[in-house]
């Protein structure tokens, strides 16, 4: 079966997540976001914000865990399945930060192609920063630019997800896809 591999992206605090719990309720097959882990374990090993200290290392470990998402995706027996982000949110970020990265984090965007990407634009009434989400809203727009320049450049076309509930989003998001 060649399973439809769907990302819902944006920048921090524009209800991904949120979108994502609701399709689980809902019983779709989803992925969801790797960040907070890779965060989290890095403060068990004293390093209180990895990405700012070492974005390459943080980098490398969100790709390889995209990576495995990206390929579990592909061995479920699902017609469609949901990822909170994908590899080239890894790229935008370190563009966003102006830092460089290697050659294959590139290729590993080329050689892994997603069917659809939905994105949720920055939201002041929703957005919340917390222990592991640091940016504030003006740095969250600009990291929204950022995803779209990134997605873009590996030549998706991206659906707009309109302001509006969780169950408002999410059905505009199966009904897209016709599910």
């Amino acid at each position: 079966m060649n399973t439809q591999k769907i990302v819902i992206t944006g920048g921090p605090g524009t209800g991904k997540s949120s979108i994502i719990n609701e399709l689980i309720s809902r019983d779709f097959i989803c992925f969801e976001e790797v960040s907070r882990q890779v965060t989290l374990d890095a403060r068990k090993n004293g390093v209180e914000q990895l990405f700012l200290t070492e974005p390459l290392r943080f980098s490398e470990l969100l790709l390889k865990a995209r990576i495995q998402q990206f390929k579990e995706a592909q061995t479920t027996n699902n017609t469609s399945v949901f990822l909170d982000r994908g590899l080239p949110d890894v790229l935008a970020y370190m563009d966003y930060v102006q830092s460089d990265y290697p050659k294959h984090f590139t290729e590993t965007c080329e050689a892994h192609v997603y069917n659809k990407v939905f994105v949720l634009a920055p939201w002041q009434e929703i957005f919340v920063s917390d222990s592991e989400r640091y940016e504030n809203f003006n740095q969250a727009v600009d990291i929204h630019h950022s995803l779209l320049d990134t997605y873009q450049r590996f030549g998706y076309e991206m659906i707009d997800v309109p302001f509006g509930k969780i169950e408002e989003r999410t059905h505009f998001i199966l009904d897209h896809l016709n599910l």
